[in-house]
């Protein structure tokens, strides 16, 4: 008696895994890129103060932290399920 917990490959499994991951990275990244995006054209019409100043660059820092290597492993992850259909796996 085969259930469908036994059929699922554990390295499908931590694929599932890490693009869920790369996809909540990616999102929250882009949402710090557009707060710094917002707060430098606020800072630009009103002034720049030292709070709206460190949330833009903190927000540019911890966005890009997060961006560059979810964009990388989303993109590893899409060639290797590419290849395993490609391969009949």
């Amino acid at each position: 008696m085969s259930t469908s917990s036994n059929n699922i490959d554990p390295v499908r499994a931590k694929r599932a895994r890490i693009a869920h991951y790369t996809l909540l990275a990616n999102r929250i990244g882009y949402l710090l890129y557009a707060l710094c995006i917002s707060c430098f054209v606020i800072a630009f019409a009103i002034g720049f103060s030292g709070p709206l100043v460190t949330v833009v660059i903190v927000s540019l820092i911890v966005g890009s932290v997060l961006l560059a290597p979810s964009i990388v492993l989303g993109y590893a992850v899409k060639a290797a399920e590419r290849d395993d259909r490609e391969r009949g796996l």
